[in-house]
């Protein structure tokens, strides 16, 4: 009776989704396909996935002799380079739990997230070692310092018992079996940027970091495949690079990494050099990339795909790539909590007849739910269980999403139960949904502006300030207002400080694009924003400065 109940189960091998087993197929069936690195000691170095596997393996024996065990947390503190590349698969492929630590946030924030995951063992590149010697003495939990370099390069440091990373490598062989077990075994930690709170840990599985990979390469997705060159500019400690360094080798795909050279010009170089077809990165880092496009007149000449994710892309960045040097943008949304891709940006069959101006309306928003993302909008003001909005493309709502790639819990239960009754989880991200699935986010729920009882998107008006050619940057804020509880003040980054655009100009400019009682009551110009540690401009810091700000209709 039991049997009828659950139904006929199917007779296929129970083989877990592991980590382990996407470098593995890399390695067999695509050993010479290249991983290239600009290294942070200098030169260019080049390996196929066949080497990097026996490296891996050969660090996870070293691993073992060093103590680590299953479960254990291996913090890295590192930019893209092989060597992270190796430390993801060799730190989750035997067990234990690989801890990409982001080093742009605050020390007192590195040190709360160290602690609070207890790594036994941090690997640091020689870029960060000046900051980790100075918070070594507060972590006691750390065990061994492995400093990523070989013996050459390797610098006298403090770090307490200092190891280096090519002489625990070398020293080993690479006969190391992966281990199987459970496919719902933590694989990673990653930790949010903790604008509001402490940092809060969010722990993948192998099976979601798998489904992940897998979703990501979906033609309507990323489409990768062996054909492809791709860098990811996105940091490997920023939500594990967006699933790439796991999704690549899943493909077969060649993987350039640029090391520390994120400047326009080192970009570009490696996306000539490598030939690089696809390149994925937040809009502050493109914006450096263009400039450096616009002084060489062509885009890199095998780049066909820019994703583009982390904060919204402003309409004049994919004019530039796309009408200017023929480079298509696909727009992504997604967040820590979901591993991280939620939207991607690509076309339905219908809309490839539309006109370049409707399809441009349609590339603004963050695109649609990849398949894994279920996702709805909800009304905001009836918490987390509001009641859900309609999916007319002009309804607004707190974005919902749930799915095997999304968070059920925190780390060790912080912040207690975070989905509702239905096992939603609320982004904080407020936005539209139209009937096919196109979402659109409009603001974060704490920094969209309440104007006598309606929604003003802070997002859209960046974007259409941006596309003034006077203006490099933009930031807008709430302020309190007497009548209309809040209005909006804009911040201005002028292109050139020696001749800024005036108000009078930037209102002309605003006037048509958005709605008259948008348009902002103020505008406040400055040398420089403020950013967070994954390059957002932190709105939190921003509505510190201008406290107590009084607008003109105040």
């Amino acid at each position: 009776m039991a049997a009828d109940r659950m139904g006929l189960m199917g007779l296929m091998q129970r083989t877990p989704l592991l980590v382990s087993s996407m470098l593995e197929y890399a390695a067999r069936f695509h050993s010479d396909t290249e991983i290239v690195t600009r290294t942070i000691e200098g030169p260019i170095h080049r390996y196929g996935y066949g080497d990097a596997h026996r490296r891996s393996r050969q660090l996870a024996n070293a691993l073992v002799r060093l103590g680590v065990g299953a479960g254990d947390r291996v913090a890295t503190a590192a930019w893209n380079t092989h060597r992270h590349l190796e430390l993801y698969y060799a730190i989750s492929g035997m067990g234990a739990v690989c801890h990409t630590l982001n080093p742009r946030l605050f020390p007192e924030q590195l040190t709360y997230i160290i602690q609070h995951a207890e790594d036994q063992v941090v690997c640091v590149d020689l870029t960060f070692v000046p900051l980790f010697e100075q918070l070594a003495a507060t972590l006691p939990t750390v065990r061994h310092w492995v400093v990523m370099t070989d013996r050459e390069h390797m610098p006298e440091t403090s770090l307490p018992n200092a190891l280096c990373y090519e002489d625990l490598v070398e020293a080993e062989s690479d006969a190391f079996d992966w281990p199987t077990f459970d496919e719902h075994t933590a694989s990673s930690l990653c930790y949010t940027s903790g604008t509001t709170g402490n940092p809060k840990g969010v722990l993948y599985s192998h099976r979601s970091t798998v489904l992940h990979a897998l979703g990501s390469c979906l033609v309507d997705t990323l489409g990768l495949s062996c054909q492809d060159s791709v860098l990811p500019v996105v940091p490997m400690f920023h939500a594990n690079a967006w699933g790439l360094p796991y999704s690549c080798p899943l493909t077969g795909a060649k993987l350039v990494f640029p090391g520390a050279g994120l400047d326009g010009a080192s970009v570009f170089q490696m996306l000539e050099e490598e030939e690089v077809t696809l390149t994925a990165g937040v809009p502050t880092v493109w914006l450096m990339l263009l400039q450096t496009m616009k002084e060489r007149g062509r885009a890199p000449k095998a780049l066909k795909d820019v994703v583009i994710g982390g904060a919204a892309a402003p309409r004049s960045m994919i004019e530039a790539f796309q009408n200017d040097f023929g480079v298509r943008v696909i727009h992504a949304w997604g967040m820590t909590e979901t591993s991280p891709l939620g939207t991607v940006g690509t076309f339905k069959r219908k809309d490839l007849d539309r006109s370049p101006q409707e399809k441009l309306a349609l590339q603004l928003k963050q695109g649609r739910a990849i398949y894994g993302v279920d996702l709805r909008i909800a009304d905001s003001s009836g918490g987390d269980s509001g009641k859900e909005q309609p999916r007319d493309g002009e309804a607004f709502g707190e974005i919902q999403v749930r799915g095997p790639w999304v968070v059920e819990e925190y780390f060790k239960g912080e912040g207690g139960a975070i989905l509702n009754d239905d096992g939603w989880f609320s982004t904080g991200d407020v936005g539209t949904l139209d009937a096919d699935g196109y979402m659109q986010i409009t603001d974060r729920s704490k920094d969209v502006i309440k104007s006598g009882g309606e929604w003003i998107s802070s997002i859209e008006l960046e974007n259409e300030a941006v596309s003034h050619p006077q203006v490099a940057e933009a930031a807008v804020i709430g302020i309190p207002h007497p009548k209309w509880t809040e209005r909006p003040l804009l911040i201005i980054v002028p292109e050139d400080p020696k001749n800024p655009p005036t108000k009078e100009d930037l209102l002309a400019h605003l006037q048509g694009r958005v709605a008259k009682w948008w348009l902002p009551d103020d505008i406040a110009f400055v040398e420089e924003l403020p950013h967070t540690a994954t390059g957002k401009i932190s709105k939190k810091t921003l509505r510190e400065s201008f406290e107590g700000f009084r607008l003109p209709t105040g």
